[in-house]
């Protein structure tokens, strides 16, 4: 009994493939199919284009099934779907038993293939998966021709994705250049006038060249339309580079910033010459990486938060080493910047060494979050990393705390009493000894702050923070000693200037130039941008 149900579900399902295999068939025209198997090489290009223009399931199955060898001739005017040990005539739609065993194979060469695939690519624009759609617009691309164009039409008109709408406008209008009709070339080239990716620069400047005497396009009246679409198409990505340059610079400066408001605190406030500050920022890197290898441990599917326990790990740790730092050292160094600078440069080498010997002299690996990875396209050819757009977000979060600690808590209070005038501040029973630690620490923390920030675009290593030392202080010094405000502007701007000189002379002589302005701009204003007023600057 089970072996005869058995029997039947076969048939059954055998007969339910056969019947649609059927349907497909008689819903194809036996003319096309016939220059499909037995025709010369046009004569199946031309089939390809028939059924191309169709642009329904029938047509993308058959040629599926030729690509794939399933689409077989039998006899000299027989065309034959043969699948799972089972054949349809492809003229009528009948199913052939038994399967016939004198059977050949359509023989396609590499012209007639191309045109195939092609025009499957085609008919995959209306599939409704975007990913299927996304692959064969990036076919297309390379080889679409005029019987792709109706399907590629088709498309355009019910296309919602923009990245997919523009590979195709870019395919369309690349095939109607090529266009003996004057009229469609000229709208092919006002169509990518509108535009903004950099491939239509290149597909309008092929208009313009010269062959030996004679241009590539000979009409006067075309080229000097491609010329009025290059002029609209450069200043388009004249824009997108801007804003390119522009984003890179604000977030180069809130890196910088990041890494100069702890030295605006034990620098700027408190006047301490901190060479150790940079291995603060490695010391928060490191934290940052020891929190990503605990959850990769022991709570590897939560992987994607560890950045939220590795801010305040990164902050606590070098926060801890920084009033380590202050109460061991720096506290009989007060007002003696000369020693105080060579016992932190000293403490800075002792540092990196620690490191070295714990995790090695290699760069270790941090890995982003899953979403922080990618980035967002502003326009073609611009894209904006999650990674660098949390930076500038979380560089933006601590300013806000930092000014809130500074200008609404009583510590904030103490910092700046003690900062304005010490003695007096003693007098009236503030800590001293206890504030200078806290704010020493408070600096040191958010060093390790920007360590975090740093490891998420970066590698992480003992030098880390010798790349940043010095711009901290350059920032530090620029903004105006004691003044977060000159801070922010100094590294903002920094940034955005470091950004757009390295795009006209290079990374090196940027920050030659930058680094020039600086020791010309103290010469003339040694206060910096924003300078101290009252009895703190008498002090």
């Amino acid at each position: 009994m089970k072996r005869f149900i058995a029997a039947m579900a076969c048939a059954c399902l055998a007969w339910i493939a056969t019947s649609i295999a059927v349907c497909d068939a008689a819903a194809l025209d036996p003319q096309t199919v016939h220059e499909l198997a037995f025709g010369e090489s046009d004569d199946k290009i031309k089939a390809i284009g028939a059924l191309t223009e169709r642009a329904d399931p029938d047509a993308l199955a058959l040629l599926q099934a030729l690509r794939d060898g399933e689409v077989q001739t039998a006899g000299e005017n027989q065309v034959l779907l043969v699948r799972d040990h089972t054949a349809t005539d492809l003229a009528t739609g009948k199913a052939v038993t038994p399967v016939p065993e004198n059977r050949d194979d359509i023989v396609i060469n590499n012209r007639v293939r191309k045109e195939l695939e092609t025009a499957i690519a085609a008919l995959k624009l209306s599939d409704p998966d975007r990913a299927n759609r996304l692959a064969a617009a990036r076919q297309l691309q390379g080889g679409a021709d005029e019987s792709a164009l109706p399907a590629i039409e088709r498309a355009l008109a019910k296309e919602s994705d923009p990245e997919i709408k523009e590979l195709l406008s870019l395919t369309q209008a690349s095939v109607q250049l090529a266009s003996t009709d004057k009229a469609t070339r000229l709208s092919a080239i006002r169509a990518l006038a509108e535009s903004n990716n950099p491939a239509t620069k290149t597909l309008l400047l092929g208009i313009l060249e010269r062959r030996r005497a004679t241009f590539a396009e000979p009409d006067a009246e075309t080229r000097a339309e491609a010329e009025k679409s290059i002029r609209a198409v450069e200043g388009k990505l004249a824009t997108g580079e801007m804003i390119g340059r522009v984003f890179s610079g604000i977030s180069l400066g809130s890196i910088l910033l990041l890494a100069a408001l702890g030295l605006a605190i034990t620098y700027g406030l408190m006047g301490v010459i901190n060479m150790a500050h940079g291995e603060l920022i490695m010391i928060g890197a490191y934290a940052t990486y020891i929190v990503q290898n605990l959850f990769r441990l022991y709570a590897p599917g939560a992987f994607d938060a560890y950045l939220i326990c590795a801010v305040p790990a990164a902050f606590a740790a070098a926060g801890l080493v920084g009033m380590a730092l202050e109460r061991g050292v720096i506290r009989f160094l007060y007002g003696r910047p000369l020693e105080t600078l060579l016992a932190t440069w000293g403490i800075s080498l002792i540092l990196m060494q620690t490191v070295r010997t714990v995790f090695g002299a290699q760069n270790v690996q941090v890995e982003n979050p899953s979403w922080m990875s990618g980035g967002f396209t502003a326009v073609t050819g611009v894209v904006l990393p999650w990674s660098r757009i949390a930076i500038i977000a979380f560089a933006a979060l601590v300013l806000l705390a930092m000014w809130l600690l500074l200008t609404r808590t009583r510590l904030g209070m103490f910092v700046r009493a003690v900062t304005q005038n010490r003695a007096m501040a003693s007098c009236n029973g503030v800590p001293t000894g206890r504030v200078d630690t806290l704010a020493f620490g408070l600096g040191a923390g958010i060093a390790g702050l920007a360590g975090c920030a740093l490891s998420q675009i970066g590698n992480v290593g003992p030098d880390l923070g010798q790349s940043y030392i010095v711009d901290s202080f350059m920032v530090v010094v620029l903004g105006g000693v004691g003044q977060l405000a000159g801070t922010v502007y100094a590294a903002l701007g920094l940034g955005i200037v470091n950004k757009f000189l390295e795009a006209w002379s290079g990374a090196v002589l940027a920050k030659i130039a930058v680094l020039v302005f600086i020791i010309f701009f103290i010469q003339k204003r040694p206060q910096g941008l924003f300078a101290l007023r009252g009895r703190v600057a008498e002090t």
